[in-house]
């Protein structure tokens, strides 16, 4: 998985990025997988319109209300392994954060390929953005998200408890902050 090259998604790429993404959304709290999206199992695909918005945001500029990266990494044939994506805060005062999100396909997980995609993401936010802060929030019951996480750097800053029902069970959400070097 170290060897594996992690590029920027260009929105040309987007329809091939939402078809391994949907692929990815259809493990959620399948099997042995916890839930780690709060979309019920039968429903666990991304909704069109948000597709729309999460596109337009690869297309809006840094900086800019609205914007959006997302970082791949691809096996040797061309197959999306995960993605790690940024994104901007809703809030017009909180331009020195960002959001994260992430994914890594059910072939490819319990190898690093996590680790390196949200360092890429934290080098990217800091170096390149110039953010203070990349925030996240999880599904309380996603315990290996949370480890990554914390393993990463990042700390809890709270928890909703009851935040979903979903699928007749009710999930906790947390929140998770990291504080950026050099800021």
């Amino acid at each position: 998985m170290s060897q594996l090259p992690i590029e920027q998604l260009e929105p040309a790429g987007f329809s091939d990025f939402l078809l391994y993404l949907n692929d990815h959304l259809s493990d959620n709290g399948r099997g042995d997988t916890a839930y780690f999206q709060p979309l019920p199992r039968d429903e666990s695909r991304f909704p069109a319109d948000k597709a729309e918005a999460f596109q337009a945001g690869l297309r809006t500029p840094l900086g800019t209300p609205g914007w959006r990266r997302v970082w791949v990494a691809r096996d040797a044939d061309g197959r999306i392994a995960g993605h790690i994506d940024l994104r901007a805060h809703p809030e017009r005062h909180a331009a020195h954060r960002c959001l994260l999100g992430m994914g890594v396909d059910r072939d490819f997980r319990k190898h690093g390929l996590g680790q390196r995609l949200i360092a890429h993401a934290a080098h990217w936010a800091r170096d390149a953005a110039g953010l203070a802060w990349i925030d996240l929030q999880v599904l309380s019951v996603n315990t290996p998200a949370i480890s990554l996480y914390q393993r990463s750097g990042y700390v809890r800053t709270g928890e909703i408890p009851d935040m979903f029902l979903i699928d007749g069970e009710r999930f906790a959400y947390t929140s998770m902050s990291k504080r950026l070097d050099n800021n």
